[in-house]
């Protein structure tokens, strides 16, 4: 199964964001967001407009424009993003049928979607606990703690 990675994208998306604009009081164009996430612009200006439908971020034209958060970092969840973004595959709803009408299949076919929904479940319980401030808290006592993090903080701060 391929793993979708656009949650865990744009959530790094979204705490460029926030530093960038507390270090330098200014949006992120979809240039910059694009070099963080090694994308290409047109792709993060097609998911920021799903997170700017949701309220998540907006985005200002023009010269100095860009993206910025639209609400502090304690006010949006995890769970949110996940769901501006589609709910992207994270457990599938069902197992692929490749034997229609075995019945060995259909059992265990049947156990795996339950037990896929009780994780599904769990998952977005979880995703709904989580604030971006967790997410940059736990950042900055990474970095506090880091060896290396005036070097570290340098490349960070150049998005």
């Amino acid at each position: 199964m391929k793993r979708d990675s656009r949650l865990s994208n744009i959530l790094h998306a979204l705490l460029h964001m926030a530093e960038h604009e507390t270090r330098h009081g200014a949006p992120m164009t979809s240039d910059m967001l694009a070099t963080c996430l090694s994308t290409n612009p047109v792709v993060v200006r097609r998911t920021m407009a799903g997170l700017r439908e949701q309220g998540l971020v907006a985005s200002e034209k023009g010269h100095g424009g860009g993206w910025r958060l639209a609400r502090p970092l304690d006010q949006v969840t995890l769970g949110q993003v996940n769901l501006a973004l589609g709910e992207p595959g994270l457990f599938p709803e069902t197992p692929p049928v490749e034997a229609d009408g075995c019945l060995v299949e259909a059992a265990v076919n049947d156990a795996l979607a339950e037990t896929y929904a009780a994780a599904r479940a769990l998952l977005v319980a979880r995703l709904n606990d989580i604030t971006l401030a967790d997410l940059a808290a736990d950042f900055s006592r990474r970095m506090a703690a880091h060896p290396e993090r005036d070097r570290l903080h340098a490349h960070h701060g150049k998005a």
